[in-house]
């Protein structure tokens, strides 16, 4: 499997362990957050500290756990951002849109404050 998941307080940590979010890897992310979605998580914290290049269907992937979460009243932050996986989420305007952090405990702060204001 190219993720781990881990359930944590509050929230799951999903880590891209694959250094390539693409075409061949985004459909089985997109279903295996689904799969945590329909389990009752509305919190999903996304690691991609491992991930050193991502393309449109990534972020496809990206944008469905975001949706998903929102629609859930939950809450979704992307933590670990590699130079390129960032230049692609600023050039395509998703910083604006996405909460992303460089630092894991403040992105599992936020996930705590976020469940508290849930």
């Amino acid at each position: 499997m190219d993720f781990k998941i881990d359930k944590k307080d509050g929230y799951t940590l999903v880590q891209v362990l694959n250094n390539r979010l693409d075409t061949h890897i985004a459909p089985e992310l997109k279903s295996e957050l689904v799969l945590i979605f329909s389990e009752g998580e509305k919190n999903i914290l996304l690691n991609l500290d491992a991930c050193t290049y991502c393309d449109s269907s990534g972020l496809s992937a990206i944008l469905v756990a975001n949706r998903l979460c929102k629609n859930a009243n939950g809450t979704f932050v992307l933590y670990g951002l590699q130079p390129a996986v960032e230049k692609l989420i600023i050039i395509s305007q998703l910083d604006t849109v996405l909460n992303v952090s460089d630092d894991l405990s403040v992105a599992e702060s936020f996930m705590n404050n976020s469940e508290i204001e849930n």
